[in-house]
C-alpha cells in the first residue's frame, strides 16, 4: 500500500459529495433543456435545442457559458458587445422555467439517489453538493425531490461560491474548506468526464454514475463507473475508497 493510500485507509470515508445535474436526477434532457427554450421564445429568439443539439453543448460547462459558445458559433450576428448580457438575460429566464418544471415534477430523482443520501445520514456520514449550477437551480430540486433531507447537506456550494466551472477543481476546493476534510477522506460522485476530472483534480476519490447524455464519455480515473446508484450500499461504497491504489492516485 503506497503512502497516500495508507493515509486514506486510516482516515477512512467522511463525506460524500455529489453532483446535481445528471447525477442526482435527470435535469438536463426535459429539465434545463426544456427551460432554455422556453427562455429563447419568451425573448423572441427561433433557436432551438433539440435532445441531440443539447448533447453536444453539455460539452461547454455552465448555462451562461453554454448560451454564449451557442451565440458565438450559431448567432453571429449578435455584436460582440450585446452577447454577454443577452446571455445573463436569456440564463435567468431559463432558470425560472426550471425552477417551474421542477415544482411541476418534471425533474426526477436518478435510481437510487434518496436512498443511498438516507443510508449515508443516518451511517454519520457528513453529506455536501459540489454543483457548477445555480443555487436556484439546486434548492428547488432539494425542497421538491427531497424535502427531509435538504438541511442534511452541510456545505451546497454552486456557481455563486465558485464562478470557474468544471473541470476546474475550484467548486470541490470550497467545499473541502468548508467541511476542513482532506480530499481522501471524501469520495465524490459525478456523472461527466468534467465532473471527474475536477474532482481528481482536487484530489478527491470519484464513482461515476452515467446517463444517456455522459455513458460514451472518457471516465479513465473514477474508482468505478455505474449505470445508476440504484444497487450501491455504503459497505460497497467504503470498500471502493478504501481500494485507492497508485493505479489510481
Amino acid at each position: 500500500m503506497n503512502a497516500f493510500a495508507s493515509i486514506a485507509s486510516e482516515r477512512g470515508l467522511r463525506a460524500l459529495i455529489f453532483d446535481v445535474d445528471g447525477t442526482l436526477a435527470d435535469t438536463e434532457r426535459d429539465g434545463h433543456r426544456v427551460a432554455f427554450n422556453r427562455a429563447f421564445a419568451d425573448a423572441g429568439r427561433d433557436w432551438h435545442w433539440d435532445v441531440a443539439r443539447y448533447g453536444e453543448l453539455l460539452a461547454v460547462a455552465g448555462g451562461r457559458e453554454r448560451i454564449l459558445h451557442f451565440i458565438d458559433s450559431d448567432a453571429a450576428d449578435i455584436p460582440l458587445a450585446q452577447r454577454d448580457a443577452l446571455a445573463r438575460e436569456l440564463h435567468a429566464r431559463k432558470t425560472a422555467h426550471y425552477v417551474q418544471l421542477v415544482d411541476m415534477g418534471e425533474v426526477r430523482l436518478r435510481p437510487g439517489a434518496a436512498r443511498l443520501i438516507d443510508d449515508a445520514h443516518a451511517a454519520g456520514l457528513r453529506l455536501a453538493i459540489a454543483t457548477t449550477t445555480s443555487r436556484a437551480n439546486v434548492d428547488a430540486l432539494l425542497a421538491h425531490s427531497l424535502p427531509a433531507a435538504a438541511d442534511w447537506f452541510e456545505v451546497i456550494a454552486t456557481a455563486d461560491d465558485a464562478p470557474n466551472k468544471k473541470p476546474d477543481p475550484q467548486v470541490y476546493r470550497y467545499v473541502l474548506n468548508r467541511l476542513g476534510l482532506h480530499a481522501e477522506e471524501c469520495l465524490a460522485v459525478e456523472d461527466s468526464a468534467l465532473g471527474l476530472r475536477a474532482a481528481r483534480a482536487a484530489g478527491i476519490p470519484t464513482i461515476a454514475t452515467v446517463n444517456d447524455y455522459t455513458r460514451d464519455q472518457d471516465f479513465s480515473g473514477a474508482l468505478v463507473v455505474l449505470d445508476d446508484l440504484g444497487a450501491i450500499s455504503l459497505t460497497q461504497l467504503r470498500a471502493w475508497h478504501a481500494s485507492i491504489t497508485q493505479s489510481i492516485f
